[in-house]
């Protein structure tokens, strides 16, 4: 991957500051799925617990996904999801501790750790992992999809575009209606992605003071 190929900002301060929601895209814009792979590819270097990387994506970015999006959708969020050049559906994979030995047998063939360290790796973490209860699994999971849909908005800003990142869809109908295994994938958020039409609403943020604590 050519990792600069589509960025047009790369002024970290503005990715951030200016980040901001917007409801309605260009409908007409059209994003090539090899850049929705770019971006993608960039998220996923976002930081996972255990590098377990539970993460799982559905880009709908045609007539039939827009429509399957739109079908889970909550009205409010109607706007940005029809006019939007994609929405990308975030999942947990709660069963991503199954193909945990492949992530760290190819590190060990690259020379990025030692055998010991990579079995020292399956005696510790991977055991957590193997005997943990569901309610586990699925916080992890959200963590970590949590994590890669925030990296996925930066991304997205980098490369021109804005997003938007939604939670009023049903739930309970998501994983079914993407074909997805229920036993294994649990919904997270999902990012609505386009060149913005119109302005946004500017939020306003609670005083830093009245949320934190130094101890």
């Amino acid at each position: 991957m050519d990792e600069t190929k589509n960025l047009v900002n790369n002024d970290f301060k503005d990715i951030m500051l200016n980040r901001h929601s917007y409801r309605k895209f260009q409908s007409d814009v059209k994003i090539p799925r090899e850049e929705f792979s770019e971006m993608l590819e960039e998220a996923i270097t976002a930081p996972s617990a255990c590098n377990l990387q539970s993460w799982h994506f559905v880009v709908c970015d045609d007539a039939e996904g827009k429509a399957k999006a739109h079908s889970v959708m909550m009205p409010f969020n109607y706007p940005q999801t029809d006019s939007s050049s994609a929405v990308i559906f975030v999942f947990g994979d709660t069963q991503s501790h199954l193909k945990y030995r492949d992530v760290w047998n190819k590190a060990c063939e690259n020379g990025q750790i030692t055998a010991e360290e990579r079995d020292k790796i399956f005696n510790t973490f991977l055991p957590l992992y193997e005997h943990a209860d569901r309610n586990f699994l699925e916080k992890d999971a959200t963590i970590d999809g949590s994590m890669v849909a925030m990296q996925l908005l930066l991304i997205a800003r980098a490369h021109g575009y804005e997003a938007n990142p939604m939670s009023g869809y049903y739930f309970d109908k998501v994983v079914a209606a993407f074909g997805l295994d229920s036993k294994r994938y649990i919904p997270v958020t999902a990012v609505a992605i386009g060149k913005p039409e119109g302005t946004y609403t500017k939020s306003v943020r609670y005083n830093v003071n009245d949320v934190t604590d130094f101890m």
